[in-house]
């Protein structure tokens, strides 16, 4: 089994929440999500294809809002066939039992101007995990543009099972970096 499907730890991307408001829309051709694992030390970074978001945010109440994130696992890549062969399998995503990771706001604060904290659980494989994720935004006209980046840990939503437990050989911690376009999000 090649070492680079160790980076399926980055699933914890699965998580990303999006910020915006009443009818907002997420732009998939200019939204992403990564993840970036170490393996044996070095950093190896993946990404999801496919997900979506269902995002009612109003800059002015941000208590109000409720952003809702789904992703489909069997999306991840790693950009190498062969380790992206092994991301599906149950040891990884095990795509066949949850397709499907998911993020659901309970809490969003305003920190300043244009940072913002969202707190919500994270589901991944069946494990869910409270997160706060940093959320910062940028206004280019119609578009917002939220980005941020937080840590999980792969093995509290079992990716990387029985001997990819390892954590010298894939490290524990993921980092899930995300950068999302969304339309219709109030003047900040």
């Amino acid at each position: 089994m090649n070492t680079r499907v160790l980076s399926l730890s980055l699933l914890a991307v699965a998580s990303l929440p999006l910020v915006a408001q009443a009818q907002q829309a997420l732009v998939p051709a200019q939204s992403e999500i990564a993840f970036v694992s170490r393996q044996m030390g070095v950093p190896v970074e993946g990404r999801f294809r496919t997900f979506s978001a269902q995002v009612a945010f109003d800059p002015a109440k941000p208590a109000a809002a409720n952003i809702a994130f789904t992703v489909d696992t069997g999306s991840a890549t790693l950009g190498v066939r062969e380790t992206d062969a092994e991301l599906p399998k149950p040891l990884w995503f095990n795509v066949a039992q949850f397709p499907k990771a998911t993020f659901q706001s309970s809490a969003v604060k305003r920190l300043d101007a244009t940072r913002f904290e969202v707190a919500g659980k994270l589901n991944i494989k069946g494990v869910s995990s409270d997160v706060v994720v940093p959320v910062t935004l940028a206004q280019n006209g119609a578009q917002t543009v939220a980005t941020g980046a937080f840590p999980i840990k792969r093995l509290t939503f079992r990716i990387g099972e029985k001997e990819w437990s390892d954590t010298s050989m894939v490290a524990d911690e993921v980092q899930v970096k995300f950068k999302l376009t969304l339309t219709g999000v109030g003047k900040l």
